[in-house]
């Protein structure tokens, strides 16, 4: 899986952890980079001729993660999903990449949201309301095993009660541990609702955390911290379009005093992948893998 291959070619078997990915001296497991660290390693960059292909791509690659944990000792495959355009691309292309599997696997998938706006499940904005509309009602899987956020809450009640239901949905785990967690990426180096220089960055007790001051609307979200995002078994970065090139540049080549939230995602013992797009990579110089269908 995220294998340095064309997309058909992408193993479920169990993968190796590249050596170029350890970058400094053994960390201790759930704390942050300093901000003196080496440059972060930027992890397997895959390189697609067009949005749709990395869509399907990654689709396909969600699907096969599932497979190979279900197929393991594990009951269920624990997937964190975030917002943007990323809902259209997996409402396009994932129901028909998990198909072949059945009904049945679809029954042990755990969903949990990278960050979520607290507003009503039926507001625009609302990451899990947009999932629900166009992706939730294509998969079977069961209410009881999509974990929300209350928008009806205050937002420090909302962070705390999203804590404890993951904490239950994670039980035997110190920190939950998703198997797979797909994020997006702002112009400005965001991620999950982690903006630079915000003190959430230096977050490292909370698993959730509230923010009441977000720079883009609305400003009162609810969002994962950087250990959790670090504890996954596998981190995938989406990214598309000419607007994000010259960050995904400073992201993935550029050392800086300050690391962009981005670049902070550096999972311990997972793997960190990037999907882009031809536009958003234009002006790496980093090596990358292109792949394309045709």
């Amino acid at each position: 899986m995220c294998h340095r291959r064309p997309p058909k070619a992408l193993s479920t078997g169990r993968p190796g952890r590249p050596k170029r990915r350890r970058t400094g001296g053994r960390r201790e497991r759930f704390r942050l980079p300093s901000v003196a660290m080496a440059a972060p390693a930027p992890g397997l960059i895959s390189v697609f001729s067009s949005p749709q292909e990395l869509g399907a791509s990654l689709a396909q690659l969600v699907a096969q993660r599932a497979a190979c944990c279900l197929e393991g000792a594990r009951a269920r495959f624990a997937l964190g999903l975030s917002g943007g355009s990323l809902v259209s691309m997996l409402a396009r292309e994932l129901p028909a990449a998990a198909a072949p599997a059945g009904p049945a696997s679809l029954t042990r998938w755990t969903l949990g949201f990278c960050d979520e706006r607290l507003v009503p499940f039926e507001h625009a904005e609302s990451t899990y309301g947009l999932y629900r509309t166009h992706l939730l009602s294509k998969l079977p899987i069961p209410d009881s095993q999509v974990i929300t956020i209350n928008p009806q809450l205050p937002v420090e009640e909302a962070a705390e009660d999203y804590a404890k239901k993951l904490r239950q949905a994670f039980q035997g785990d110190s920190i939950p541990v998703f198997d797979l967690l797909i994020l997006g990426v702002g112009p400005d180096g965001h991620t999950c609702s982690l903006f630079p220089d915000h003190p959430l960055l230096q977050e490292r007790e909370k698993i959730v955390a509230p923010i009441s001051d977000s720079p883009k609307p609305p400003p009162q979200r609810v969002t994962l911290t950087l250990p959790v995002l670090n504890a996954a078994r596998t981190v995938i970065f989406v990214a598309t379009g000419e607007g994000k090139a010259a960050i995904l540049k400073r992201i993935l080549e550029n050392k800086e005093e300050n690391p962009l939230p981005a670049a902070l995602v550096q999972p311990h013992t997972g793997k960190l992948c990037w999907f882009l797009d031809e536009a958003a990579a234009r002006l790496l110089t980093v090596p990358f893998e292109k792949h394309s269908t045709l």
